[in-house]
């Protein structure tokens, strides 16, 4: 997917973003001069930087969903962070080079994964294996029988242990007989007992220190200090196999290999979706130096904007699987903007997003587009849930009018929180349906027509109750 042509990003993200034309061509050609970039060489291929964007929009109109979108497109790691949780160095809270780390263990976890995938044969079989030993009578690592001859009185006397070989001959066809019994699925229900090796979790034993503020060095001194803690369970065969095999696993993987390449997809194709950009700018002029005395919030908001600046414009950040230079990597901001402008940025900072994107509000004709058109549309999430319990739903056209309508004026007359107002208009429209549905079904009837009378009926006690409505839609 790495290789796709602007125009055929765009055409993925409509099949799951309505509207927004321009924000999804800023963010194709991002992704496609990533592309372009790692295939230049030499001193060129340094020195071009990621265009970083600032998408300007309210509430609910796609920002984080196109950022979220484009990241599964370009698997890329992709983390989605609120400017607004960061505070300054020295105060308490998340430091800004807290996102280079979460960035970098989530490129961990995928490059794991993919390396597990590829070593998942060799782990079954080597978890089979296990399991065999463990099922197998007699399983001492040295397995003997003794065996017996006649005596001339028609007795039995012992002649001392078969050969070694003979021994094994026998010891292999049992395995060969268990094996077969195994991957036929006859001994799942076996229960074996096993001995389960776990690294205990630092992350949440120092969670409330916070482990990711602390010291690289000092927190990958404190987990080699943790020993692995062992623990015998018994099992099924089922269950026990699955867990052998993520043993398995972690012995095949190469940690060193798996890190390395995970600083590297890190560093040339990350992506940090930093949302709430504008609670961080200063407000009316702030970012020219204004902001008050020493005690206001403005001072703290530029110390946030000043330290996200070497992040952003490219600096190297200790972690403790290693450092990680940021300078390629590719930062989206967002935010509404509504009390604050772009220009109340830092100007350094403003001059790192040199693409600016502003999204359009969503009104009835979108919301329509956007409960019928995306594969993932609420209608159609609706369907799906409600299919399960074997009740059949259509929606007729007024239906899908009458939810739009409703969710563009309850935006109109209260907060503006864009496509976010579709979902509640929807749940309350089957708020009913789904607590009767199993009864429904039960009784025979297995079918609903959504009609434009049934919704406005289901809605028609909230709209009328302005008061209510406020908290409800």
């Amino acid at each position: 997917m790495e290789n796709m042509t602007p125009r055929q990003i765009v055409d993925e993200l409509d099949r799951y973003i309505i509207g927004q034309a321009d924000a999804k061509r800023a963010v194709a050609v991002a992704i496609r001069n990533r592309w372009r970039r790692r295939r230049l060489e030499g001193e060129i291929a340094r020195e071009v930087y990621p265009k970083n964007i600032i998408m300007i929009g309210p509430t609910g109109v796609g920002k984080t969903e196109i950022a979220r979108r484009l990241a599964k497109l370009a698997s890329a790691p992709f983390i989605k962070i609120e400017a607004s949780k960061f505070t300054e160095v020295g105060y308490h809270g998340r430091d800004v080079e807290s996102m280079i780390r979460d960035l970098l263990e989530q490129a961990i976890s995928m490059v794991r994964a993919e390396q597990a995938e590829k070593v998942t044969e060799r782990a079954t079989e080597a978890a089979n294996d296990r399991l065999i030993d463990l099922l197998l009578p007699g399983s001492e690592p040295t397995f003997r029988s003794r065996a017996t001859v006649s005596n001339s009185d028609g007795g039995e006397s012992s002649s001392g242990y078969v050969p070694p070989e003979a021994s094994q001959e026998r010891r292999e066809r049992i395995r060969e007989r268990l094996r077969e019994q195994l991957d036929a699925g006859k001994l799942d229900d076996r229960e074996v007992e096993i001995v389960i090796q776990r690294k205990p979790n630092t992350g949440m034993m120092f969670a409330n220190m916070g482990l990711d503020q602390m010291d690289p060095d000092m927190a990958g001194m404190l987990e080699k200090m943790m020993p692995e803690q062992s623990k015998r369970r018994k099992m099924k065969v089922t269950d026990a196999r699955r867990v052998l095999a993520e043993e398995e696993t972690e012995k095949l993987l190469d940690t060193e290999k798996i890190t390395a390449e995970a600083i590297e997809r890190t560093e040339q194709s990350g992506i940090i979706f930093l949302d709430e950009i504008d609670k961080v700018a200063s407000g009316s002029g702030g970012g020219k130096g204004g902001g008050g005395g020493g005690g206001s919030p403005d001072v703290s908001r530029q110390g946030v904007q000043r330290d996200l600046l070497p992040i952003v414009e490219g600096s190297t950040v200790n972690t403790r699987h290693g450092m990680v230079k940021t300078d390629h990597i590719l930062f989206v901001a967002a935010g509404a903007f509504h009390s604050a402008a772009v220009s109340d940025l830092m100007p350094e900072l403003q001059g790192r997003f040199p693409i600016r994107v502003e999204l359009s509000p969503l009104g009835k004709e979108e919301f329509v587009r956007i409960l019928t058109e995306p594969g993932n549309a609420l209608t159609r999430q609706q369907e799906a849930l409600l299919g399960v319990e074997g009740l059949t739903v259509t929606f007729e056209d007024g239906a899908i009018e009458a939810m739009a309508e409703l969710a563009a004026d309850a935006n109109a007359s209260l907060e503006n929180i864009g496509a976010r107002r579709l979902m509640t208009i929807v749940e309350k429209v089957f708020e009913q349906v789904n607590f009767d549905a199993p009864d429904r079904v039960e009784a025979g009837d297995s079918q609903l027509k959504v009609t434009e009378e049934f919704v406005r009926e289901q809605v028609a006690s909230i709209v009328k109750d302005k008061d209510l409505s406020k908290f409800v839609l």
